[in-house]
């Protein structure tokens, strides 16, 4: 089974209650999300693998720890996973970026697949699937086997914030893949909003509320 991460780091706490509050504006709350998704990748790629290269400094000849391998893809799901792109790609900015088009069916809420366009030699690179919220996690389960099906091995998933159910059904489809959580809530309500949450991140991202 592989693990899941709920993040504990004061900022990222300290940011997540902010855009909670429905008086944040769609540029603060844009602002906000992108350095959220900027702190969740800082602990997210804690794993990443480091190899030695000798460089020169302008003092000596010394060797340091660099990357290894290099080859990573962000995969945000449309559109909300649109608003945690740039943060991500502050940390890591040799990513690639695919996207993958889902949406829920307003009467079986259910995801319906629209769009995939994926980063050449996807199924090489280490893959960080982002999207703000994990509700039903049936987007996100839907986009993970999505990635599998092309061939990707090493999948990720990043989100803000989290309900038990979503968890639950990702870790039940998918339990090779890591999921890194900023912040666990209660449960989700009758209409699969995460509570408290902070309503619809689309919408709040895009000013389309």
């Amino acid at each position: 089974m592989a693990k899941v991460v709920i993040m504990d780091h004061p900022l990222i706490q300290h940011k997540i209650g902010y855009i909670r509050g429905k008086e944040i504006g769609t540029k603060e709350f844009r602002e906000t999300i992108s350095e959220i998704a900027m702190l969740l990748t800082y602990e997210a790629t804690r794993h990443l693998e480091l190899e030695d290269v000798d460089i020169e400094t302008p003092i000596c000849k010394t060797t340091v720890k660099r990357l290894k391998g290099k080859k990573m893809a962000i995969v945000p799901i449309l559109r909300a996973g649109l608003g945690m792109v740039d943060g991500v790609l502050e940390m890591i900015p040799t990513a690639k970026v695919g996207h993958i088009g889902l949406y829920r069916d307003p009467e079986t809420k259910k995801p319906v697949e629209y769009y995939c366009k994926l980063p050449a030699e996807c199924e090489e690179r280490e893959v960080f699937v982002v999207d703000p919220m994990l509700a039903t996690g049936g987007s996100g389960a839907d986009a993970i086997s999505m990635l599998k099906e092309r061939g990707c091995k090493k999948i990720h998933f990043m989100c803000i914030i989290a309900a038990p159910e979503g968890v639950k059904r990702l870790q039940e489809e998918h339990p090779d893949v890591d999921i890194y959580i900023g912040a666990l809530d209660e449960k989700l309500n009758d209409h699969c909003y995460i509570v408290p949450g902070l309503g619809d991140a689309g919408d709040r991202i895009f000013g389309t509320k």
